[in-house]
């Protein structure tokens, strides 16, 4: 049987739950994004199982799953125990086969550069970002054995995000996709910007959970869901076959 994880804060929550009331998830553990993996996973004829987590936890860490956040747990605290009582990569390659890791809406919300770029530092930059990915890169391919799927950003509404904000977060999907990412590895893009902006600049209201609000909508988490667990079971085929 092969092993997913999916790390997640609210916007991945909502694809989780894909439309399904949180509720019932309680109730029955039925979700949207589960239930995509098994429909493709079954038929494939795969055998594997898919497990989500609050990542990083609001205690002890804190509430924030940005670049800066991956590499503080993976990278600089990289070892075989906990940091903050969070998984790092020696643990969590260890029981699952495939990790999937993404960032919230508030990512979009990028600073101008300064010319300085500090890959310990939290300001979330571009100079910033594509520092502290790369390191995250180098690690990630410390573990050829394991494979990894990341999401490109998710943006915010308009009314939540500035124009040069929402430029800046293109050039960082931009970078993302055309730069970062390399063929061949065993790290793997999902372009859920795209997916979620439609081309644009910002998350259209269609999607949104509302005009002030950058979580995605039930509708849109539904199909987003959908189109993930066939995502999900694509890389896995790649790795079977």
């Amino acid at each position: 049987m092969k092993k997913v994880i999916f790390l997640h804060h609210s916007t991945g929550w909502n694809v989780w739950l894909g439309g399904t009331h949180r509720y019932l998830y309680k109730l029955t553990g039925k979700s949207a994004l589960r239930s995509a993996v098994n429909s493709y996973a079954g038929k494939q004829k795969l055998n594997l199982s898919v497990t989500e987590r609050f990542f990083p936890k609001a205690s002890p860490y804190g509430w924030n799953n940005y670049p800066y956040d991956y590499y503080n747990i993976w990278v600089k605290h990289a070892g075989n125990e906990p940091y903050m009582e969070e998984p790092t990569l020696e643990i969590l390659t260890r029981e699952y086969d495939l990790i999937i890791f993404k960032h919230c809406y508030p990512v979009s919300n990028i600073l101008p550069d300064t010319g300085t770029p500090d890959i310990d530092s939290a300001v979330r930059t571009l100079e910033n970002y594509k520092l502290q990915y790369n390191a995250l890169k180098r690690k990630m391919h410390q573990f050829p054995g394991n494979k990894f799927i990341v999401w490109t950003p998710a943006a915010n509404v308009r009314s939540r995000m500035s124009a040069e904000e929402a430029q800046r977060t293109r050039e960082f999907h931009d970078w993302i996709i055309n730069e970062w990412d390399e063929k061949g590895d065993n790290i793997f893009v999902w372009d859920f910007y795209m997916y979620e902006t439609e081309g644009g600049l910002f998350l259209p209201e269609k999607n949104a959970e509302g005009p002030d609000n950058s979580h995605p909508n039930r509708e849109f988490s539904a199909r987003a869901a959908r189109s993930l667990g066939r995502f999900v079971v694509d890389v896995i085929v790649k790795e079977v076959e």
